[in-house]
C-alpha cells in the first residue's frame, strides 16, 4: 500500500486577500494566531503559507529514534522537541515574515520557557540545531532551500538526515560569512563537538 502522507507535495497555499487585488502577506503574529491545521502543517514563507501532508510513519519513527538518542546527550541547558515553529527573524517586525518546522531543534532552554511565558514562538537566535528528515518529496527542499533560510537565520548547525537506500546525515556548519559549509554524507555512526559533542547511531534510526 502506498503511504499517501510521502507521495503529496508541498502545496503553496493562496495567500489571504485584503479588500483589494493584492494578497495580503502574514506577519509572524497572523500566522501564529491561524493555530494548527486538522491535517498536515504549515510553514510560513515571506507571508505565504506552505501546506505539507502529515509525515508517513516511517518519517516519524526515524524523528523518534533520533530524538532519543540525541535527547540522552544534551548538556543540562538545552533541550530538544519534534516539529516547533521557529521565528526566523528574516523580516522587521510587522512585515510578512518566515517561520519554519523542522523535524527536531535543539535549542536554549531558558529561552524555550521565555517563549512559554510570552506565549510567542522560539525565535531562531534560540535555536542551536535544526535537523530535517527527509522525504522523496521535501527533496529539493531540505537540501537546497531551507539551508539559505537556516544559515540567514543564524541557525549554527543543520542536519539532513536521509533514510533512503540506508541512513545518512549531512552537517552543514555556519561559518562566519554567514554561510553553511556541508560535510560528506555520514552512514554507520556519526560524532560531532558542535553544538555539543553527540554520537549517532544511524543505522538504528531505520
Amino acid at each position: 500500500m502506498v503511504d499517501k502522507s510521502e507521495e503529496d507535495p508541498v502545496i503553496a497555499m493562496p495567500c489571504p486577500a485584503q479588500d483589494g487585488p493584492e494578497p495580503h502577506l502574514l506577519t509572524i503574529e497572523e500566522y501564529a494566531a491561524l493555530g494548527e491545521t486538522e491535517r498536515g502543517y504549515t510553514e510560513l514563507q515571506e507571508g505565504c503559507l506552505l501546506m505539507s501532508p502529515s509525515p508517513s510513519r516511517a518519517h516519524m519513527r526515524v524523528s523518534a529514534r533520533l530524538h532519543h538518542q540525541v535527547e540522552a546527550q544534551l548538556p543540562p541547558e538545552l533541550d530538544i522537541s519534534l516539529e516547533v515553529d521557529i521565528d526566523l527573524r528574516l523580516s522587521a517586525p510587522g512585515e510578512p515574515s518566515t517561520s519554519r518546522r523542522p523535524d527536531l531543534i535543539v535549542y536554549d532552554r531558558a529561552a524555550a520557557d521565555r517563549a512559554d511565558r510570552e506565549g510567542t514562538m522560539l525565535r531562531a537566535a534560540d535555536v542551536v540545531l535544526v535537523v530535517e528528515v527527509v522525504s522523496p518529496t521535501s527533496r529539493r527542499m531540505d537540501r537546497l532551500i531551507k539551508p539559505i533560510d537556516y544559515a540567514q537565520a543564524g541557525i549554527p548547525d543543520y542536519w539532513v538526515v536521509d533514510p533512503a537506500d540506508g541512513v545518512s546525515l549531512i552537517a552543514h556548519r555556519l561559518t562566519d560569512e554567514g554561510r553553511y559549509t556541508a560535510e560528506q554524507p555520514t552512514t554507520g555512526v556519526f560524532e560531532a563537538v558542535r553544538p555539543f559533542p553527540v554520537k549517532v547511531d544511524l543505522d538504528a534510526l531505520a
